[in-house]
């Protein structure tokens, strides 16, 4: 059987919700994420999981417990590989309230989009490598897929994922571009 993985963007915070940078502050999710959270847990419910695992920040942790209960699977695992770009200086801030000189200065301290799609590529073909032939269920974030998932998809750039919002990788992808990058 081939290995299957679907990641799903966490659900909303108060952050998100008010538009603040959260990176790996970690803000629980408020009432519309653990919603969102029940709801792709249900639309996810079609089809037969074997994993669920998330990142080590609190708000994926709660989506994916939620996601399996609906599935009647426990938390496997909690990867840090798969938390949210850090922001640094910039987390808690709303980016549209800032002039753009002060956004720049405050994401100079934030980690380099190159290390965190690195991360996000280690840490998918590590899943996938440890859960060969089963159906995996990833909870993480939405700059962290988008980046990660850009790495290797083909076609134009993947736009921001609403809250609760699943997207299946191909795995098969996955593999050629990390033995393409680790040969």
């Amino acid at each position: 059987m081939s290995t299957t993985l679907v990641l799903v963007r966490h659900g909303e915070t108060a952050w998100n919700a008010e538009g603040r940078l959260q990176g790996q502050t970690d803000i629980p999710l408020n009432d519309v994420g653990r919603e969102q959270a029940r709801v792709a847990g249900m639309e996810l419910s079609a089809r037969a999981w074997d994993v669920v695992v998330c990142s080590s920040l609190g708000r994926a942790v709660e989506t994916a417990q939620l996601i399996g209960a609906e599935l009647g699977l426990e938390l496997s695992e909690r990867i840090s590989g798969l938390s949210e770009r850090h922001y640094g200086k910039a987390e808690g801030h709303r980016v549209r309230d800032l002039p753009r000189e002060e956004i720049d200065r405050l994401l100079d301290s934030a980690e380099l989009e190159d290390l965190v799609t690195r991360r996000g590529l280690d840490a998918l073909l590590g899943l996938v490598e440890r859960y060969e032939g089963q159906r995996i269920v990833a909870v993480a974030h939405g700059t962290l897929i988008r980046l990660t998932l850009d790495a290797f998809s083909a076609g134009p750039p993947m736009k921001i994922m609403c809250n609760g919002q699943t997207v299946q990788v191909d795995v098969e992808a996955l593999r050629q571009h990390m033995a393409t990058v680790n040969p």
